[in-house]
Order: structure tokens, then sequence, then C-alpha cells
């Protein structure tokens, strides 16, 4: 996916900005959801002790306490080397995605770079599969990797596409997935709803991010939303329910209220400072009472 070029990455989040020249001033709509994250302890805990189990230096650090230490120090950041290929996985299939759809608009694209650099890391079924699916749903883009800003609430983001299909206006946000066992993609998170209408409710979308010149949000007008799961095996689209969006909608405004929150404290100094004993000889001396008969 290609980098938007107003988002920045600051201790609070991926943060937008109105221009190349001005400052982050508002979050992204990801680093919005995430204020709602759950946890991921077990997740963790089970990805460390995997990599424990299949490492194949196991056996000959048994009985060595610092071969272990050292074997038990590597599994620890199982999770992170697993969330740091996806999502470099992710990069790659969304950058692929675009280029499908720059090339249908006759627009300058990398498509054969794209489709060689999945097929170097063995992910070249992503780039078979979308292709099928994007023919069998005759996808007409309108526009890819969208830039759009929200003032009223306060967030900004970027959606992969907007599109028609079948005539009707599509909001689309991409999710490269594994496969199950049984080879089936596995399924969308429901926080994709949140980032769908999210974009939908935008007030405006890019023009010129050197010059900070946005228009009015031309396609938040009834759209179909669409997350899309795009996997090796197949790829498996999920329309948002229309009945769910105002609830969606009003977390997602509930989350943002969450980021001000933590932004506003973080900014307002700090929250404990020491306190030094009292001086010496400043305390008073009482004397002790006694019960009167």
């Amino acid at each position: 996916m290609t980098e938007p070029a107003l988002a920045h990455s600051t201790e609070f989040g991926r943060m937008y900005s109105r221009s190349l020249s001005e400052p982050p001033t508002v979050p992204s709509i990801t680093t919005v959801i995430a204020q709602g994250a759950t946890s991921l302890d077990g997740w963790h805990s089970h990805m460390a002790a995997t990599a424990v189990v299949k490492d194949p230096k196991l056996p000959a650090s048994l009985g060595n306490p610092g071969a272990l230490r050292s074997l038990v120090k590597e599994a620890s950041r199982a999770s992170e080397r697993y969330r740091d290929q996806a999502a470099e996985r992710g990069t790659r299939v969304h950058y692929y995605c675009e280029q499908v759809s720059l090339r249908a608009l006759d627009l300058p694209h990398e498509l054969e770079a794209a489709r060689t650099a999945l097929l170097e890391h063995g992910e070249h079924q992503f780039a078979d599969r979308f292709d099928e699916w994007w023919d069998l749903y005759q996808v007409e883009p309108l526009a890819p990797e969208i830039t759009v800003w929200n003032d009223e609430l306060g967030y900004a983001g970027t959606l992969d596409l907007v599109a028609r299909i079948n005539g009707r206006l599509c909001l689309i946000d991409y999710k490269t997935k594994n496969t199950d066992r049984d080879g089936q993609v596995k399924p969308l998170d429901d926080k994709v709803v949140m980032q769908l209408v999210a974009g939908m409710k935008a007030k405006e979308s890019l023009v010129d991010a050197g010059k900070g010149i946005w228009e009015p949000w031309a396609y938040g007008e009834d759209p179909l939303l669409l997350g899309v799961a795009v996997g090796q095996t197949e790829v498996r689209p999920m329309r948002a329910n229309p009945a769910v969006l105002p609830q969606h909608w009003f977390k997602f405004c509930a989350l943002r209220r969450l980021w001000q929150t933590s932004y506003d404290v973080a900014g307002a100094g700090r929250a404990l400072l020491p306190i030094a004993p009292p001086p010496v000889g400043a305390h008073a001396v009482r004397a002790p009472q006694t019960s009167s008969t």
C-alpha cells in the first residue's frame, strides 16, 4: 500500500496533516480504532511457546542454562517478527491491488513490478486470486488510495478504493488474510465496518498534498461498504450491514473522544510530582491528651 503523503508516525499513533508543509493535527482512522484494541497476551504467549518447541536448537540447549536463556529470548520476539512479516506482506498485496486500479484507469502504474515482488516472496497466489475477483465482479475503479478528512470530528485516513460494481458506488477496504485448514480465507474483523463508515463520513478528499488543496467528499452518499479479504486461495468480499452502521459510527466517535482525552492528558504535564519531607525542626510537638475524671 502506498504510504499516505500526509501521514506521520507520532507518539500518539499515526496522524495526518493538511499539507506537506504543515504539522500533523488529527489522528488516522486506524489510530482511533486502535483505542479499543483488545488484549493479545494469549496470542503472544502462544507464539513464543510455539517458537521454542519448533526451534531446531532446542534439543542441544537442554541442560545448558545459557543456551536456553538465549533460545527463550529469541522466542519472546516471535509475535513481533510475525506481525512485521504480515505487515510487509500486506503492503506488497495492497500495492499490487492499487496498481491494478491504476492500470484500469489508464494511469501510470507499476503492475509488473508489484507482481514480481509478490512472486519473489512466494506470494503470487494473492495476485492470482485478486485478478480473478476483479474480473468476476467487473470492478470499475474511480479513485484508488484516496485520502479523506473530517474536520468536524477531527480525523483523516486513506481508503483503498472507490469503485463501481454492477452500477453501485462502493467504498472498499482490502485486508490480506491467511487461509484456514479448510482452504478458506480467514474471516474479516468487524472493526472493518468502523473503518469504512468513518471513510463514508468524511467531509473532504485530497487533491494536492503539496499545496494542501482539498475538495468536498464526493462519495459519501449511500455507498456500499465492502471489506474484501484477499487470500492465497480466494478473495471474499463482505458487505457492511446497513442496519448496524449508526452503532459503529457512534463507537468510532467515542473512541475518537478517548484518543483526544489521552492526547490532552499527555500534554497537561507530569501526573505525579516528587514531594520532600518537612524541614528539620518543623514538626509540631503535641502533648499527650489525658482523660478528665
